[in-house]
Protein backbone atom coordinates (compact mmCIF):
# COMPACT_ATOMS: atom_id res chain seq x y z
CA UNK A 1 0.00 0.00 0.00
CA UNK A 2 3.04 2.46 0.78
CA UNK A 3 4.70 1.33 -2.37
CA UNK A 4 1.31 2.53 -4.24
CA UNK A 5 0.83 5.80 -2.48
CA UNK A 6 4.65 6.28 -3.24
CA UNK A 7 4.23 5.59 -7.05
CA UNK A 8 1.24 7.85 -7.34
CA UNK A 9 2.85 11.16 -5.27
CA UNK A 10 5.85 10.66 -7.58
CA UNK A 11 3.45 10.70 -10.96
CA UNK A 12 1.66 13.51 -9.76
CA UNK A 13 4.79 15.19 -9.29
CA UNK A 14 5.91 14.08 -12.66
CA UNK A 15 2.62 15.37 -14.20
CA UNK A 16 2.40 18.69 -12.50
CA UNK A 17 5.95 19.55 -13.73
CA UNK A 18 5.28 18.93 -17.40
CA UNK A 19 3.62 22.48 -18.10
CA UNK A 20 5.29 22.72 -21.56
CA UNK A 21 8.88 24.65 -20.33
CA UNK A 22 10.70 21.55 -20.34
CA UNK A 23 11.95 21.69 -17.02
CA UNK A 24 13.51 24.99 -17.64
CA UNK A 25 13.15 28.09 -15.31
CA UNK A 26 11.04 30.65 -17.84
CA UNK A 27 8.85 32.05 -14.87
CA UNK A 28 5.35 33.20 -14.00
CA UNK A 29 3.11 34.86 -16.50
CA UNK A 30 1.17 37.71 -16.09
CA UNK A 31 -1.61 39.21 -17.95
CA UNK A 32 -0.99 40.05 -21.26
CA UNK A 33 0.02 43.93 -20.76
CA UNK A 34 0.16 46.51 -24.07
CA UNK A 35 1.07 50.34 -23.01
CA UNK A 36 -1.31 52.49 -23.80
CA UNK A 37 -1.08 56.43 -24.28
CA UNK A 38 -3.56 58.33 -22.60
CA UNK A 39 -6.12 60.22 -24.16
CA UNK A 40 -4.82 64.32 -24.41
CA UNK A 41 -1.62 62.92 -22.52
CA UNK A 42 1.95 63.24 -24.21
CA UNK A 43 4.50 61.11 -23.12
CA UNK A 44 6.96 63.15 -21.40
CA UNK A 45 10.48 61.04 -21.92
CA UNK A 46 12.85 60.71 -18.12
CA UNK A 47 15.92 62.49 -18.10
CA UNK A 48 18.46 64.42 -16.02
CA UNK A 49 18.27 68.22 -16.34
CA UNK A 50 19.39 70.96 -13.98
CA UNK A 51 16.60 71.97 -11.59
CA UNK A 52 16.39 75.43 -10.27
CA UNK A 53 17.80 79.14 -10.79
CA UNK A 54 20.00 79.21 -14.09
CA UNK A 55 21.15 82.59 -13.81
CA UNK A 56 20.29 85.04 -11.11
CA UNK A 57 17.69 85.23 -9.00
CA UNK A 58 16.46 89.08 -9.33
CA UNK A 59 13.95 88.64 -7.08
CA UNK A 60 16.25 87.40 -4.16
CA UNK A 61 14.44 84.87 -2.96
CA UNK A 62 17.07 82.13 -2.75
CA UNK A 63 14.66 79.79 -2.88
CA UNK A 64 15.43 77.30 -6.18
CA UNK A 65 19.39 76.56 -6.12
CA UNK A 66 20.99 75.23 -9.45
CA UNK A 67 21.39 71.11 -9.11
CA UNK A 68 21.34 68.98 -11.00
CA UNK A 69 18.47 65.94 -10.92
CA UNK A 70 16.95 62.91 -12.65
CA UNK A 71 13.23 61.94 -13.26
CA UNK A 72 11.49 59.25 -14.46
CA UNK A 73 9.21 59.19 -17.59
CA UNK A 74 5.71 59.62 -17.36
CA UNK A 75 2.37 61.19 -19.43
CA UNK A 76 1.12 64.03 -18.60
CA UNK A 77 -1.71 65.98 -19.77
CA UNK A 78 -0.92 68.55 -22.94
CA UNK A 79 -3.36 70.91 -21.39
CA UNK A 80 -4.51 72.01 -17.89
CA UNK A 81 -7.84 70.20 -17.08
CA UNK A 82 -10.93 72.33 -19.03
CA UNK A 83 -14.04 73.45 -17.22
CA UNK A 84 -15.84 70.73 -19.14
CA UNK A 85 -13.22 67.60 -18.03
CA UNK A 86 -13.73 68.79 -14.34
CA UNK A 87 -17.79 69.19 -15.14
CA UNK A 88 -17.27 65.79 -15.97
CA UNK A 89 -15.77 64.73 -12.76
CA UNK A 90 -19.06 66.99 -11.27
CA UNK A 91 -21.47 66.02 -12.83
CA UNK A 92 -20.34 62.17 -12.12
CA UNK A 93 -20.63 62.18 -8.85
CA UNK A 94 -23.86 64.32 -8.82
CA UNK A 95 -25.79 61.81 -10.67
CA UNK A 96 -24.08 59.33 -8.07
CA UNK A 97 -25.59 60.98 -5.46
CA UNK A 98 -28.68 61.21 -6.49
CA UNK A 99 -28.82 57.41 -7.77
CA UNK A 100 -28.32 56.42 -4.04
CA UNK A 101 -30.48 58.48 -2.93
CA UNK A 102 -32.95 57.62 -5.03
CA UNK A 103 -32.31 53.89 -4.39
CA UNK A 104 -32.30 54.45 -0.66
CA UNK A 105 -35.30 55.83 -0.83
CA UNK A 106 -37.24 52.75 -2.90
CA UNK A 107 -35.50 50.55 -0.68
CA UNK A 108 -37.58 52.60 1.92
CA UNK A 109 -41.02 52.20 0.59
CA UNK A 110 -40.65 48.82 -0.77
CA UNK A 111 -40.44 50.25 -4.36
CA UNK A 112 -39.48 47.67 -7.27
CA UNK A 113 -39.08 48.19 -10.66
CA UNK A 114 -42.13 48.12 -13.14
CA UNK A 115 -44.24 50.22 -11.51
CA UNK A 116 -43.39 52.90 -13.60
CA UNK A 117 -42.15 55.62 -10.38
CA UNK A 118 -39.34 55.87 -8.14
CA UNK A 119 -38.84 51.99 -7.93
CA UNK A 120 -37.21 51.81 -11.70
CA UNK A 121 -34.32 53.29 -9.44
CA UNK A 122 -34.76 50.67 -7.29
CA UNK A 123 -30.90 49.06 -6.16
CA UNK A 124 -30.30 45.80 -8.78
CA UNK A 125 -28.79 42.78 -7.69
CA UNK A 126 -30.09 42.57 -4.25
CA UNK A 127 -32.04 38.86 -4.84
CA UNK A 128 -30.06 36.62 -1.99
CA UNK A 129 -31.49 33.58 -3.59
CA UNK A 130 -29.02 33.29 -6.54
CA UNK A 131 -25.68 34.21 -4.77
CA UNK A 132 -22.27 32.68 -5.04
CA UNK A 133 -20.86 31.15 -2.50
CA UNK A 134 -18.22 33.87 -2.42
CA UNK A 135 -21.07 36.14 -2.77
CA UNK A 136 -22.53 34.37 0.75
CA UNK A 137 -19.49 34.40 2.40
CA UNK A 138 -19.09 38.46 2.09
CA UNK A 139 -22.55 38.71 2.85
CA UNK A 140 -22.53 36.77 6.51
CA UNK A 141 -19.15 37.86 7.64
CA UNK A 142 -19.30 41.64 6.42
CA UNK A 143 -22.58 42.63 5.80
CA UNK A 144 -22.33 43.29 2.34
CA UNK A 145 -24.78 43.38 0.65
CA UNK A 146 -25.12 42.22 -3.16
CA UNK A 147 -26.61 45.19 -4.23
CA UNK A 148 -26.01 47.99 -6.68
CA UNK A 149 -26.75 51.28 -8.65
CA UNK A 150 -28.94 50.86 -11.34
CA UNK A 151 -27.75 53.08 -14.00
CA UNK A 152 -29.28 51.85 -17.25
CA UNK A 153 -32.05 54.46 -16.23
CA UNK A 154 -31.41 58.07 -17.39
CA UNK A 155 -31.91 60.37 -14.36
CA UNK A 156 -34.63 62.34 -14.78
CA UNK A 157 -33.91 66.50 -14.47
CA UNK A 158 -37.66 68.04 -15.84
CA UNK A 159 -39.83 68.35 -12.95
CA UNK A 160 -42.77 68.39 -15.16
CA UNK A 161 -41.87 64.66 -15.59
CA UNK A 162 -40.63 63.96 -12.15
CA UNK A 163 -42.16 60.21 -12.09
CA UNK A 164 -44.01 60.47 -8.30
CA UNK A 165 -44.27 62.34 -5.45
CA UNK A 166 -41.38 60.21 -3.87
CA UNK A 167 -39.01 60.59 -6.65
CA UNK A 168 -40.02 64.64 -5.98
CA UNK A 169 -38.92 64.72 -2.39
CA UNK A 170 -35.33 63.09 -3.44
CA UNK A 171 -34.83 65.75 -6.05
CA UNK A 172 -35.92 68.60 -4.27
CA UNK A 173 -33.44 68.58 -1.55
CA UNK A 174 -30.35 68.49 -4.00
CA UNK A 175 -31.08 71.85 -4.85
CA UNK A 176 -30.71 75.15 -2.32
CA UNK A 177 -33.90 75.52 -0.50
CA UNK A 178 -36.90 77.71 -2.35
CA UNK A 179 -36.56 80.77 -0.10
CA UNK A 180 -32.97 80.63 -0.52
CA UNK A 181 -33.42 81.15 -4.92
CA UNK A 182 -34.46 84.66 -6.60
CA UNK A 183 -35.26 85.20 -10.21
CA UNK A 184 -37.47 82.01 -10.37
CA UNK A 185 -34.37 79.89 -10.53
CA UNK A 186 -33.23 77.12 -8.12
CA UNK A 187 -29.36 75.96 -8.51
CA UNK A 188 -27.83 72.64 -7.58
CA UNK A 189 -26.88 72.66 -3.45
CA UNK A 190 -23.67 72.32 -4.54
CA UNK A 191 -22.68 71.45 -0.53
CA UNK A 192 -24.13 68.00 -1.78
CA UNK A 193 -21.50 67.10 -4.01
CA UNK A 194 -19.42 65.29 -1.92
CA UNK A 195 -16.62 63.11 -3.01
CA UNK A 196 -15.31 60.04 -1.07
CA UNK A 197 -12.02 58.26 -1.43
CA UNK A 198 -9.50 56.61 0.27
CA UNK A 199 -6.00 55.62 -0.22
CA UNK A 200 -2.75 54.20 1.03
CA UNK A 201 -0.07 56.78 2.44
CA UNK A 202 3.05 54.38 1.67
CA UNK A 203 5.50 56.59 2.75
CA UNK A 204 4.08 56.74 6.27
CA UNK A 205 4.02 52.87 5.90
CA UNK A 206 7.81 52.50 4.93
CA UNK A 207 8.72 54.97 7.31
CA UNK A 208 7.16 53.22 10.41
CA UNK A 209 7.34 49.49 9.98
CA UNK A 210 5.21 49.00 13.54
CA UNK A 211 2.07 50.82 11.91
CA UNK A 212 -0.72 48.04 10.70
CA UNK A 213 -1.97 48.95 7.18
CA UNK A 214 -5.07 50.53 8.75
CA UNK A 215 -3.26 53.10 10.18
CA UNK A 216 -2.08 54.25 6.81
CA UNK A 217 -5.56 54.18 5.11
CA UNK A 218 -6.29 57.87 4.69
CA UNK A 219 -10.11 58.05 4.01
CA UNK A 220 -11.23 61.78 2.71
CA UNK A 221 -14.72 63.70 1.97
CA UNK A 222 -14.36 66.38 -0.48
CA UNK A 223 -16.51 69.30 -1.90
CA UNK A 224 -15.52 69.17 -5.06
CA UNK A 225 -17.89 72.07 -7.05
CA UNK A 226 -15.13 74.84 -7.74
CA UNK A 227 -15.51 77.72 -5.66
CA UNK A 228 -16.96 80.19 -8.17
CA UNK A 229 -16.59 83.38 -5.47
CA UNK A 230 -12.74 83.49 -5.93
CA UNK A 231 -13.46 85.54 -8.74
CA UNK A 232 -14.64 88.40 -6.54
CA UNK A 233 -12.74 87.56 -3.37
CA UNK A 234 -9.40 87.34 -5.03
CA UNK A 235 -9.88 91.14 -6.12
CA UNK A 236 -11.03 93.63 -3.99
CA UNK A 237 -12.58 96.18 -5.77
CA UNK A 238 -13.17 94.78 -9.02
CA UNK A 239 -16.33 93.75 -10.73
CA UNK A 240 -15.78 90.33 -11.73
CA UNK A 241 -19.73 88.80 -11.69
CA UNK A 242 -19.64 87.53 -15.15
CA UNK A 243 -17.17 85.19 -14.46
CA UNK A 244 -18.50 84.56 -11.11
CA UNK A 245 -21.45 84.06 -12.83
CA UNK A 246 -20.70 82.04 -16.19
CA UNK A 247 -17.07 81.06 -16.23
CA UNK A 248 -17.37 77.01 -14.86
CA UNK A 249 -20.86 76.23 -16.13
CA UNK A 250 -21.27 78.43 -19.69
CA UNK A 251 -20.51 76.40 -22.77
CA UNK A 252 -18.51 79.62 -24.03
CA UNK A 253 -15.84 78.67 -21.36
CA UNK A 254 -15.23 74.61 -22.31
CA UNK A 255 -12.00 74.76 -23.03
CA UNK A 256 -10.72 77.77 -20.53
CA UNK A 257 -8.73 75.91 -17.70
CA UNK A 258 -10.87 75.17 -14.67
CA UNK A 259 -10.56 77.85 -11.73
CA UNK A 260 -11.34 78.16 -8.18
CA UNK A 261 -9.81 74.24 -7.32
CA UNK A 262 -8.37 73.78 -4.13
CA UNK A 263 -5.25 71.00 -3.79
CA UNK A 264 -7.47 69.17 -2.09
CA UNK A 265 -9.74 69.15 -5.03
CA UNK A 266 -7.40 68.56 -7.47
CA UNK A 267 -6.15 65.83 -6.09
CA UNK A 268 -9.79 64.44 -5.34
CA UNK A 269 -10.28 64.95 -9.09
CA UNK A 270 -6.92 62.63 -9.89
CA UNK A 271 -8.84 59.74 -7.99
CA UNK A 272 -11.76 60.05 -9.90
CA UNK A 273 -10.01 60.08 -12.94
CA UNK A 274 -8.38 56.82 -12.56
CA UNK A 275 -11.48 54.86 -10.75
CA UNK A 276 -13.42 56.29 -13.84
CA UNK A 277 -10.96 54.72 -16.52
CA UNK A 278 -10.79 51.18 -14.06
CA UNK A 279 -14.23 50.83 -14.11
CA UNK A 280 -14.50 50.96 -17.99
CA UNK A 281 -10.93 48.34 -18.15
CA UNK A 282 -12.81 46.39 -15.36
CA UNK A 283 -15.61 45.94 -17.31
CA UNK A 284 -13.68 44.94 -20.30
CA UNK A 285 -11.77 42.53 -18.01
CA UNK A 286 -8.31 44.04 -18.51
CA UNK A 287 -5.49 45.18 -16.69
CA UNK A 288 -5.67 48.23 -15.01
CA UNK A 289 -3.89 51.48 -15.80
CA UNK A 290 -1.85 53.12 -13.03
CA UNK A 291 -2.84 56.02 -11.27
CA UNK A 292 -3.65 59.52 -12.34
CA UNK A 293 -1.97 62.55 -9.68
CA UNK A 294 -0.63 65.48 -9.63
CA UNK A 295 3.22 66.39 -10.77
CA UNK A 296 5.86 66.81 -8.16
CA UNK A 297 7.84 69.57 -8.54
CA UNK A 298 10.85 68.22 -10.24
CA UNK A 299 8.72 66.18 -12.64
CA UNK A 300 6.20 69.60 -13.68
CA UNK A 301 9.99 71.90 -13.88
CA UNK A 302 11.17 69.22 -16.03
CA UNK A 303 8.23 68.79 -17.95
CA UNK A 304 7.85 72.78 -18.61
CA UNK A 305 11.47 72.70 -19.89
CA UNK A 306 10.49 71.04 -22.79
CA UNK A 307 14.47 69.41 -22.98
CA UNK A 308 16.08 72.92 -22.94
CA UNK A 309 18.71 73.11 -20.42
CA UNK A 310 19.20 75.89 -18.26
CA UNK A 311 16.20 78.20 -19.94
CA UNK A 312 14.36 80.91 -18.62
CA UNK A 313 10.72 79.93 -19.96
CA UNK A 314 8.92 77.16 -21.71
CA UNK A 315 10.45 78.46 -25.28
CA UNK A 316 13.61 79.25 -24.25
CA UNK A 317 13.97 82.82 -23.35
CA UNK A 318 15.24 85.44 -22.31
CA UNK A 319 12.65 86.89 -23.98
CA UNK A 320 8.74 86.61 -23.24
CA UNK A 321 7.97 88.18 -26.88
CA UNK A 322 8.85 86.07 -30.28
CA UNK A 323 10.85 87.56 -33.06
CA UNK A 324 7.46 89.44 -34.58
CA UNK A 325 7.21 90.58 -31.16
CA UNK A 326 4.36 88.95 -30.15
CA UNK A 327 3.50 87.79 -26.71
CA UNK A 328 4.56 83.96 -25.59
CA UNK A 329 2.33 83.60 -22.79
CA UNK A 330 -1.07 84.73 -21.24
CA UNK A 331 -0.01 87.11 -18.21
CA UNK A 332 0.52 90.71 -16.98
CA UNK A 333 3.06 92.26 -19.29
CA UNK A 334 3.98 96.22 -19.47
CA UNK A 335 3.47 97.25 -15.71
CA UNK A 336 -0.39 96.04 -16.02
CA UNK A 337 -1.66 96.36 -19.36
CA UNK A 338 -3.56 92.69 -19.10
CA UNK A 339 -4.55 92.92 -22.59
CA UNK A 340 -1.43 93.35 -24.65
CA UNK A 341 -1.22 89.86 -24.58
CA UNK A 342 -4.25 89.25 -26.19
CA UNK A 343 -5.95 88.48 -23.43
CA UNK A 344 -8.01 90.01 -20.02
CA UNK A 345 -8.44 86.79 -18.04
CA UNK A 346 -8.07 83.56 -19.23
CA UNK A 347 -7.59 81.80 -22.20
CA UNK A 348 -8.39 78.26 -23.82
CA UNK A 349 -6.75 75.62 -22.40
CA UNK A 350 -4.53 74.97 -26.16
CA UNK A 351 -3.89 78.65 -26.84
CA UNK A 352 -0.02 79.43 -27.74
CA UNK A 353 2.70 77.13 -29.07
CA UNK A 354 3.64 73.95 -27.39
CA UNK A 355 7.07 73.60 -25.73
CA UNK A 356 9.13 70.67 -27.51
CA UNK A 357 7.10 67.98 -25.41
CA UNK A 358 4.01 69.60 -26.44
CA UNK A 359 2.81 70.53 -23.49
CA UNK A 360 0.37 73.68 -23.60
CA UNK A 361 0.59 76.67 -21.44
CA UNK A 362 3.15 75.74 -18.89
CA UNK A 363 4.12 79.49 -18.76
CA UNK A 364 0.72 81.90 -17.97
CA UNK A 365 -2.62 81.44 -17.89
CA UNK A 366 -3.23 79.76 -14.66
CA UNK A 367 -0.94 78.67 -12.49
CA UNK A 368 -0.43 75.39 -11.48
CA UNK A 369 -0.97 72.71 -7.98
CA UNK A 370 1.96 69.93 -7.94
CA UNK A 371 2.23 67.31 -5.45
CA UNK A 372 4.61 68.85 -3.12
CA UNK A 373 5.03 70.92 -0.19
CA UNK A 374 6.89 74.58 0.07
CA UNK A 375 9.71 74.57 1.77
CA UNK A 376 12.22 77.80 0.77
CA UNK A 377 15.13 74.80 1.90
CA UNK A 378 13.67 71.83 -0.29
CA UNK A 379 16.34 71.83 -2.54
CA UNK A 380 18.89 71.45 -0.69
CA UNK A 381 17.70 68.17 1.25
CA UNK A 382 15.72 66.34 -1.37
CA UNK A 383 17.05 63.00 -3.09
CA UNK A 384 18.26 63.49 -6.59
CA UNK A 385 16.49 61.25 -8.18
CA UNK A 386 12.53 61.62 -8.52
CA UNK A 387 13.02 64.30 -5.84
CA UNK A 388 10.20 65.27 -3.97
CA UNK A 389 8.98 66.88 -0.60
CA UNK A 390 5.51 66.38 0.12
CA UNK A 391 5.10 66.43 4.61
CA UNK A 392 1.39 66.40 5.32
CA UNK A 393 1.72 68.74 7.99
CA UNK A 394 2.56 71.25 5.69
CA UNK A 395 -0.30 72.68 4.19
CA UNK A 396 1.82 75.39 1.95
CA UNK A 397 1.48 73.41 -1.38
CA UNK A 398 3.55 74.34 -4.34
CA UNK A 399 2.15 76.15 -7.64
CA UNK A 400 4.36 76.58 -10.76
CA UNK A 401 4.02 78.36 -13.63
CA UNK A 402 2.26 82.09 -13.10
CA UNK A 403 -0.77 83.03 -14.66
CA UNK A 404 -2.75 85.34 -16.25
CA UNK A 405 -2.65 87.66 -13.41
CA UNK A 406 1.20 87.35 -12.82
CA UNK A 407 4.18 89.44 -13.53
CA UNK A 408 7.19 87.62 -15.71
CA UNK A 409 9.25 86.36 -13.01
CA UNK A 410 6.54 83.88 -11.90
CA UNK A 411 6.88 82.45 -15.41
CA UNK A 412 9.66 81.52 -15.26
CA UNK A 413 10.05 77.73 -15.19
CA UNK A 414 12.42 77.70 -11.78
CA UNK A 415 10.48 80.20 -10.09
CA UNK A 416 8.21 78.64 -7.12
CA UNK A 417 5.30 79.91 -5.49
CA UNK A 418 2.98 78.77 -2.95
CA UNK A 419 -0.84 78.62 -1.66
CA UNK A 420 -2.33 76.40 1.12
CA UNK A 421 -3.70 73.52 0.24
CA UNK A 422 -7.27 74.33 1.02
CA UNK A 423 -7.31 77.44 -0.86
CA UNK A 424 -9.22 78.13 -4.57
CA UNK A 425 -7.82 80.93 -6.53
CA UNK A 426 -9.27 82.51 -9.45
CA UNK A 427 -5.72 82.56 -10.87
CA UNK A 428 -5.20 78.18 -10.28
CA UNK A 429 -5.84 75.32 -11.64
CA UNK A 430 -3.60 71.89 -12.51
CA UNK A 431 -3.01 69.13 -14.94
CA UNK A 432 -2.40 65.59 -14.22
CA UNK A 433 -0.16 63.30 -14.75
CA UNK A 434 0.28 59.12 -15.05
CA UNK A 435 3.57 57.46 -14.21
CA UNK A 436 5.03 55.22 -17.43
CA UNK A 437 5.50 51.73 -17.60
CA UNK A 438 7.74 50.07 -20.26
CA UNK A 439 10.80 50.66 -21.75
CA UNK A 440 13.11 53.50 -20.16
CA UNK A 441 13.52 56.22 -23.27
CA UNK A 442 15.39 58.98 -21.70
CA UNK A 443 15.07 62.59 -23.40
CA UNK A 444 18.95 62.29 -22.96
CA UNK A 445 19.44 59.01 -24.96
CA UNK A 446 20.03 59.29 -28.38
Amino acid sequence: MKKFVLITAVFALLTSCSSGDKGQLVGAKGKKWHPEKPYGMTKVPGGSFIMGKADDDLAGVQDAPAKTVTVRSFYMDETEITNSEYRKFVNEVRDSIIRTDLAEMADIEGKTPGSNDIGEFAYIGSDDSNLTPYQEYMRDNYGNEQKSLNKDIDIIFETSEYPDVLYAEVMDGMYIPLEESYNGQRTWNVKKFVFEYSYMDIEKAARDKKLSRSDVIVREEVEIYPDTTAWIRDFAYSYNEPMHNDYFWHAAYDNYPVVGVSWKQAKAFCQWRTKYHNDHRKSKKIHFVNSYRLPNEAEWEYAARGGLQAATYPWGGPYAKNDRGCFMANFKPLRGDYAADQALYTVEADTFEPNDFNLYNMAGNVAEWVNSSYDPASYDFASTINPNVNDSSNERKVVRGGSWKDVAYFLQVSSRDYEYADSARSFIGFRTVQDYMGKEVTANTK
